[in-house]
């Protein structure tokens, strides 16, 4: 049996390449849209999984036909032995990345480059100060902004900027922030505000894909706006404008979504497998493989019954109601 060319691929002929692993459910950050404000209730430590763990279940992948992993969390960097897991990961056969608040980053320079880790998205929101620390409910933006200059202006590292746009609250700044890709050397990417637990999420606060290329072709005009070519399976719209260093993008989750490109597949930080960020369902690799098992047969039932659209729900009345959010984790729980 094939295994390699036959568990990963689901029954709407996807192949599921990419590995989003959650090493962590802490962060150092409380972001609005991501955590509820009161928190959550974490995992017991001794249910989260180890770095030994993390190694075996992602060299499963791996040996099955996965061919990038990206790291995590809540915050990744705030797991104390978050380098040894990262170098362990970095002797499989796979491209490694990570998503970061980018507040210790800086710290990680060094295991980064030993682990050819060089594609790095750094989550930020706004480019005021006291917009930056109201939503993440932390004084960090200088530390932030400087880390991302460090890391843009090192020809080693690809960095991504990942900005959630809520309306009334920093869809003010969608001009200042294309703007910022103008004389910086990264892709910036908006995010449309997905609904998850305890996130206050309503449709009213949604800045969709038309809205923001919108905005862009009436302040830059339409000949200054250059759509790129996008990847095969990207989650993102790409633009630049004319003569920019950098460049830009939208994630049109709730507006355009990508489903039938996806092959992405998460594993959260207490060893639970989730075939889409909006599925209510999981497989707990972790008990399988503490039990002796193999994980094999898990993984392919999980992707066999993935769904075709946003875990099932595929049309955007049901994609929008509370049932979302009562079925499903709080986004710092997933790993986004």
């Amino acid at each position: 049996m094939n295994t390699k060319s036959n568990i990963l691929v689901d029954k709407f002929e996807r192949e599921h390449t990419y590995l989003r692993i959650s090493i962590t459910e802490r962060c150092n950050f409380r972001c609005t849209y991501c955590m509820p404000a009161q928190g959550i209730q974490l995992s017991p430590k001794s249910h989260i999984m180890t770095y030994d763990e993390i190694y075996t279940v992602a060299k499963k992948f791996v040996d099955l036909g996965v061919t990038k992993i990206r790291i995590t969390g809540g915050e990744p960097l705030v797991r104390k032995d978050v380098e040894i897991v990262l170098k362990k990961l970095a002797t499989l056969p796979v491209e490694l990345s990570i998503t970061t608040n980018g507040v210790l980053i800086d710290k990680y320079i060094a295991i980064f480059k030993e682990c050819n880790l060089q594609k790095i998205n750094i989550s930020i929101d706004s480019l005021n100060p006291t917009k930056f620390n109201s939503i993440t409910r932390r004084k960090d933006f200088e530390k932030v902004m400087n880390n991302i200059q460090l890391f843009t202006n090192d020809p080693f590292f690809k960095v991504k900027l990942n900005c959630v746009l809520m309306k009334e609250t920093n869809d003010d700044e969608i001009i200042d922030f294309i703007e910022y890709t103008r004389y910086n050397n990264l892709n910036l990417r908006f995010i449309e505000f997905m609904p998850f637990d305890g996130n206050k999420w309503n449709l009213d606060k949604l800045v969709s894909l038309e809205t923001i290329t919108q905005m862009a072709t009436n302040h830059f005009g339409n000949d200054h706006i250059i759509k790129l070519q996008d990847a095969p399976n990207d989650t993102s719209k790409n633009y630049q404008i004319k003569g920019a260093t950098g460049s830009f993008a939208v994630i049109s989750t709730v507006t355009n979504p990508f489903c039938d490109s996806c092959n992405r597949i998460r594993l959260t930080a207490n060893g639970m497998l989730k075939n889409c960020l909006f599925s209510g369902g999981e497989t707990n690799l972790l008990e399988t493989l503490r039990a002796g098992g193999s994980i094999e047969k898990p993984i392919n039932i999980a992707v066999q019954s993935k769904k075709k659209v946003r875990g099932g729900m595929d049309t955007q009345d049901k994609f929008t109601s509370d049932n979302l959010r009562l079925n499903n984790r709080s986004m710092i729980a997933i790993g986004g």
